[in-house]
């Protein structure tokens, strides 16, 4: 089918399971009945478009739920088994001293880099260590973007915090420090969200944007199928495919604070190489095509799950997140 049909079909398939999760799952107390599945459009490797239905073991009646769902769609269906979907910061919070085994384990750069580069280790100084995505502009002025879970950390966080590079995580301290929390995308339980996004004023605008693939300065909607790459704190560089597009009901688990937060609207990556997309502290990267075109912004991801075993990466799509910003990519 073309993607106008997938799009009638992910809409059908949706309304479909809510319809069989309100017979099976009491209702909360505002009356809203989503089913435990994240619903999207699927892309095939022909290029052909169809329906996308993802799944998590450990809920109760779901893998039938998927199936069921999956007979109502029909032939053109892509049902896919998840891992937990998790925030990728390099460890769960708190903050604890640094362990030199995650730090060590870590193939992307984790040591302090100056001028600041993509890729690199930075958080919030009391957070643990994410990805710097990208360089944009702010009201004229040079900030650092990344996920909201990086930059800020929690509710509690507030602009003017101090944003180290490189994260705690690896070492970084308040000696460390390149700039402040400016702003975030506030995430609230209960409440959908659509991207996980913060950026960061800089101290010194001096920086280096040319890396790993030169300037990305454009940016386009993904269609699926495209070949992308991104590189983060944990697995540097790394290639995939883009697999799903315009998924709702993408539940990630953002601990005690925020609890399950559901994302509409994303984007799903399989690695094409030989391990995994992302890992924990890849949270931030930005994800680009291969010509250099900026797709999104990586913020979540199993590390099971997917055709291939090695875990599926969940992305906000770029220009959502720079105009909840207000932002515009450095040229």
């Amino acid at each position: 089918m073309d993607h106008d049909d997938a799009r009638k079909a992910k809409e059908h398939a949706t309304t479909y399971a809510r319809e069989l999760a309100e017979r099976t799952v009491r209702a909360s107390t505002s009356g809203a009945v989503r089913a435990p599945l994240a619903i999207g459009v699927a892309v095939g490797a022909d290029g052909g478009y169809g329906v996308a239905v993802r799944y998590r073991l450990g809920l109760p009646g779901v893998r039938s739920l998927a199936r069921r769902v999956a007979d109502e769609v029909g032939p053109a269906v892509d049902v896919r088994r998840t891992g937990r979907i998790r925030p990728l910061v390099a460890e769960d919070r708190p903050v604890r001293p640094r362990p030199p085994v995650i730090t060590a384990q870590a193939m992307g750069e984790t040591g302090r880099v100056r001028p600041l580069r993509p890729g690199v280790s930075i958080a919030h100084v009391d957070v643990t260590a994410g990805t710097l995505g990208a360089f944009v502009l702010v009201g004229g002025r040079v900030h650092a973007l990344s996920n909201y879970h990086v930059l800020a950390g929690s509710p509690a966080a507030r602009e003017g915090d101090v944003v180290v590079q490189p994260g705690p995580a690896d070492g970084g301290t308040a000696r460390d420090r390149v700039g402040t929390l400016a702003a975030t995308v506030p995430l609230a339980p209960g409440r959908t969200a659509y991207v996980d996004a913060a950026v960061a004023l800089l101290d010194e605008p001096d920086v280096d944007p040319t890396y790993p693939v030169g300037r990305v300065t454009t940016t386009a909607r993904a269609l699926g199928g495209e070949r992308v790459g991104k590189s983060g704190r944990t697995t540097a560089v790394t290639t995939g495919r883009v697999t799903a597009i315009e998924l709702d009901d993408v539940v990630v688990g953002y601990g005690d604070e925020l609890g399950d937060l559901a994302f509409d609207d994303q984007i799903e990556v399989e690695s094409t190489g030989s391990g995994p997309f992302s890992r924990g502290g890849d949270s931030g990267s930005l994800v680009y095509r291969e010509d250099g075109v900026a797709l999104g912004l990586l913020f979540a991801g199993s590390e099971t799950g997917g055709d291939n075993g090695r875990g599926l990466t969940y992305v906000n799509p770029i220009d959502a997140v720079l105009g909840a910003l207000d932002a515009t990519l450095l040229a």
